[in-house]
Parts: C-alpha cells; sequence; structure tokens
C-alpha cells in the first residue's frame, strides 16, 4: 500500500462535549494514525466541525469496514460525515462557455497531477474551445442553451454528469444561470468562479460595475451554487489593489489572474475535503 495514502474523515454535528475524545479514541483503538487534524466550533450556530487525515496503512482493514465501524460514533452525535480515499481521484466536469484562462488553469493542473482530481469531460453551450480540450483527449460536449432549448439542454448536462459519473460540476466562466432543478440534484456539489468580490457587484460586466464606481480593490469570489444567483456559501476570495490610472479592460486583465488562482484554490479545498458547510457559510480547513 502507497505509505502517502489517506483517508479523510469530515464531519459536523451539534457541539458538545467529548466529540473530539470520541472520534480520537475510535481511531486509536484501531491503531489509527492521525496525520492530519482540524477542529472549529461555530458559537452562532452551536455546531462543531472536525477533519482528520488517517495513514491508510495504519488501519487492518479498508475504507467500507472504517465507515461500517465509524456508524455509531456518527449516529450517537447526529453527525452528518464523509470518509475518502486519497487513492481515488476526484471526478470533475468542467462547464465553459468562450472564456478560456480558467479552463486552461485547471486543465494545467490538471495534467501537472498538482491534486487529486481528474477533468472527465468538458460540457459548453459554444464550440469555441472544442479543438483545445480534445488536444488533451477530453471528451468535449456541445449543449446549445436558448431560452426554448433551456429545460432540455440542462436535462441533458444532468445525464452527461451521471454518464461520467462525476463527483464535482466546476463552472469555469461558464456564462449562464443554472435553473434550480440542476441546482437542487447537485447540492454542494457544483463550484463556479464569480469574477466579482461577492456581493458587491452580482450578475453580469461586474468589473464595468466596478469601474463605474471607481472602487480600489477588485477581486473574485469562489463558491457553491445554490437558486439563489451568486449567493451560494463562498469558499475563497482573493482581491487586488487598483487606482485612478486603471481603465475597465486593466481591470478585467488582472481579474483574470485572479479568478484561475481564486478558482484552483476553491477546487483543490472542496476536493480534499476541506470545506464544511454550515448553512449559508463555510468552514475551510486550509
Amino acid at each position: 500500500m502507497d505509505a502517502k495514502r489517506r483517508y479523510t474523515l469530515a464531519l459536523s454535528c451539534p457541539d458538545r462535549v467529548g466529540i473530539v475524545a470520541a472520534v480520537s479514541g475510535f481511531l486509536a483503538q484501531h491503531q489509527g494514525w492521525i496525520v492530519e487534524a482540524s477542529h472549529h466550533a461555530d458559537y452562532a450556530s452551536a455546531r462543531f466541525f472536525m477533519r482528520q487525515e488517517i495513514l491508510a496503512e495504519s488501519l487492518a482493514f479498508d475504507l467500507d469496514e472504517l465507515r461500517r465501524l465509524f456508524v455509531p460514533i456518527a449516529e450517537a452525535f447526529g453527525m452528518d460525515w464523509r470518509v475518502t480515499d486519497s487513492a481515488v481521484r476526484h471526478r470533475v466536469v468542467l462547464m465553459v462557455s468562450r472564456e478560456d484562462h480558467c479552463l486552461n488553469d485547471l486543465l494545467y493542473r490538471w495534467r501537472a497531477r498538482e491534486f487529486g482530481f481528474d477533468v472527465v469531460c468538458v460540457i459548453s453551450n459554444h464550440d469555441a474551445l472544442r479543438a483545445y480540450v480534445e488536444w488533451h483527449g477530453i471528451p468535449y460536449h456541445l449543449v446549445p442553451v436558448t431560452p426554448e432549448t433551456k429545460p432540455k439542454a440542462f436535462a441533458e448536462v444532468l445525464r452527461l454528469f451521471g454518464q461520467y459519473q462525476g463527483d464535482t460540476l466546476v463552472l469555469a466562466r461558464y456564462m449562464q444561470i443554472l435553473p434550480p432543478e440542476v441546482c437542487a440534484a447537485l447540492p454542494g456539489r457544483i463550484v463556479n468562479i464569480h469574477h466579482s468580490f461577492l456581493p458587491s457587484f452580482a450578475g453580469a460586466r461586474p468589473y464595468h460595475q466596478a469601474y463605474a464606481r471607481g472602487v480600489k480593490l477588485i477581486g473574485a469570489t469562489c463558491h457553491y451554487v445554490t437558486a439563489d444567483l451568486d449567493a451560494g456559501p463562498i469558499i475563497e476570495q482573493d482581491t487586488v489593489r487598483v487606482d485612478h490610472g486603471d481603465f475597465v479592460e486593466d481591470l478585467v486583465r488582472y481579474g483574470r489572474d485572479i479568478e484561475k488562482a481564486v478558482l484552483a484554490r476553491g477546487l483543490r479545498y472542496h476536493v480534499e475535503g476541506r470545506v464544511l458547510l454550515d448553512a449559508t457559510k463555510t468552514v475551510v480547513f486550509r
């Protein structure tokens, strides 16, 4: 077994005394070697959040048995929990329109194997990026979207996501609003990059809005997609300073660099099980 292989246990539950002791004691009982541990208590929501990485080879059983043995503890504390295996690469379906900077960046990180994800297919409402995607050996699916075809188009998106056994749908500058049915089908599994430091300039053309207001900071936000436009739980954000000498074209150029970096970081946190949902917020164990 690969010595670097890890099982990641991530959980949240109502806060109370004894959670850390119960989980750590369970792992110690089975000789589980904890190589990374993070905890957080949210006083406002009265919930407790935990993430543990366990060296896989330290356990005498496999992942399925770990899950089975952990069930009594999870039930006793009312936990929302999951355990993942670093040996199983995360299956990502990318959605794009015409802009390619976020797509380029994620494909580079995939080729470089920076973290444990695979791009299993790309879905687009335009055909502009087909040759580039297929050059990487990745299937490319054109799914046009018009007001008349929108229900059928997004039904096809869900069908393709299921066909490729996707774990996460990533909107890498996909310039369409997902309908509520898609958001409901994949809660906490759709990651978006919005070219704005939300919620300041939601919707279309945020850099133009920012330029018109004369802002001194612009930014980008990686967040989970919900039925509320650009209002899902935030995973990661970043900013860059601008001034009166910058034109809107400069803001767009600076923004591209921020967008791809923020999306990559947000996706990495998600893939590594570092993001736990807390109602409309997230707990991110970096």
